[in-house]
């Protein structure tokens, strides 16, 4: 069974485990994972917690650490890749990191779970709580790897050019109260890029009786709209880690945003170099142009 969407439904990916190779990646922490998980799925927490950077080196040590995790998970090519998390507002984006850097990478055959492991449970769907033993696999080095990769360089050029520059993390952040999700001071400075625009990357999902759900290309689309942001922009994306950014990348993808990358070091390397500019001012909303009268 293949399917166009990179979403996938629970319902769909029990019917791909049986007609398919397939590889499941569960992106949760080892001991959530080891209570229980989709059966056959493996562990690799790294997916989230890799703190990456844009340099150069930074780069090469991204590529060649995830080539060797992924090959070590069974991904030849050969196989399509599928990732999840708890839920998708829980997880902070972690299962939509792995789509990220798998089509960074060049990969052909991505899927992520839509609403996780929360909706494959509200399925009835089995559960394991076996350990999987990968069948290790040589992860392909000759992929044409994607432009999706933004350097700080990148985005410092980018700067007061006209291209729209997304930041969607949590709300405290985008005010300079906290410089991270990992605590107020983890980061050295507060604020948010220059001429940023933000939309917080819950926006991007809604209930559902399975739980959180993307929403649909046409609700993306609107919530863009409040930005001032179209299908025909480039869009540069942001947040703490390159995490919630991966889950608005996916959600900006499967809306028909054909030009969207991301600034996968973030405001983890950003704020942490002080030749490069923030603002820290409390967000205004800038005046409209005066309505012209109509005429009598």
């Amino acid at each position: 069974m293949t399917t166009d969407s990179v979403l996938v439904s629970p319902e769909q990916l029990s019917s791909m485990m049986g007609a398919e190779p397939v590889v499941i990646i569960d992106t949760r922490d080892a001991e959530t994972y080891a209570a229980g998980h989709l059966p056959g799925a493996v562990n690799m927490r790294e997916i989230f917690t890799f703190l990456a950077t844009s340099t150069a080196e930074g780069l090469t040590a991204l590529k060649s650490t995830f080539a060797e995790h992924f090959g070590a998970v069974g991904l030849s090519g050969a196989e399509t890749a599928v990732f999840y998390e708890d839920a998708l507002n829980s997880g902070y984006g972690q299962s939509c990191r792995g789509y990220y850097l798998l089509t960074w990478l060049g990969y052909p055959k991505i899927k992520v779970l839509n609403g996780g492991f929360s909706a494959w449970k509200a399925q009835g769907l089995p559960v394991s709580v076996e350990g999987a033993t990968p069948k290790v696999a040589a992860f392909p080095t000759d992929l044409a790897m994607s432009d999706v990769m933004l350097t700080k360089d990148d985005v410092a050029a980018a700067l007061n050019t006209g291209i729209a520059l997304l930041d969607v993390r949590d709300i405290d952040e985008w005010t300079g109260e906290s410089s991270s999700p990992y605590g107020k001071d983890f980061a050295p400075r507060k604020g948010r890029l220059p001429g940023a625009k933000w939309i917080e990357w819950y926006r991007f999902m809604k209930p559902s009786a399975q739980g959180p759900v993307f929403k649909s290309p046409l609700e993306v689309q609107a919530e863009c709209a409040t930005a001032g942001i179209s299908t025909s922009d480039t869009v540069y994306l942001y947040c703490f880690k390159g995490a919630r950014a991966s889950n608005t990348f996916l959600a900006l993808k499967q809306a028909g945003f054909s030009d969207v990358r991301m600034y996968f070091g973030s405001w983890n390397e950003w704020s942490r170099d002080d030749s490069l500019p923030i603002e820290t001012e409390a967000p205004v909303i800038k005046p409209r142009a005066p309505a012209l009268a109509l005429a009598a």
